[in-house]
């Protein structure tokens, strides 16, 4: 996404444990979840280069009964994923967080609905045919650039959150900072 907004940067992993974090927080908001694992990411980066303004983003897709889902593991998994979100309404939390010399100074998170069709096991096994492995890395199981698009009947809020960051938050903060021209 910064890549396509014209932002320099470089990327450099945070390498923390996401799943010891998402335990230790288990029963919180998802919304917090992914608030937490944001700013874990940019701290950890910031304590490295504390010159620099560091972004963390992470997303959480939490269906309608509270479960949330992470990566999947494997195909299966995968699939198990899609048959949860077969014909029901979730929510996406992405946040972000962008940290200087070691403190967090900047964040924000925002929510989308995803509304997902009835998934028959006929469709789930072409998507998963087309589409695994590039969604292994993909909470949710889908890219909406892609064919992923086809899981959804309606989704409400930011084009960007869907993708996983809240990027025209995060290009306003990088203006109001100086580091892109307004």
């Amino acid at each position: 996404m910064l890549d396509a907004a014209g932002v320099a940067y470089s990327a450099e992993p945070a390498r923390v444990d996401e799943d010891g974090v998402k335990a230790a927080m288990a029963g919180q908001p998802p919304r917090d979840i992914a608030d937490a694992l944001a700013e874990l990411k940019a701290l950890k980066v910031s304590q490295a280069h504390p010159q620099s303004l560091v972004l963390g983003s992470d997303s959480i897709v939490a269906l309608a009964d509270g479960t949330l889902l992470d990566k999947p593991t494997d195909r299966e998994n995968a699939a198990a994923h899609l048959r949860a979100m077969s014909g029901g309404t979730h929510d996406l939390w992405s946040a972000a967080v962008i940290a200087e010399a070691g403190r967090p100074v900047w964040r924000h998170v925002e929510r989308a609905r995803l509304v997902v069709r009835s998934l028959c096991e006929e469709f789930i096994a072409a998507y998963l045919g087309q589409e695994w492995p590039a969604i292994r890395g993909c909470v949710g199981c889908f890219r909406i650039e892609g064919p992923g698009v086809q899981l959804f009947s309606r989704i409400e809020g930011d084009h960007f959150t869907v993708l996983g960051m809240p990027l025209l938050p995060v290009l306003a903060y990088l203006r109001v900072r100086g580091e892109l021209a307004s």
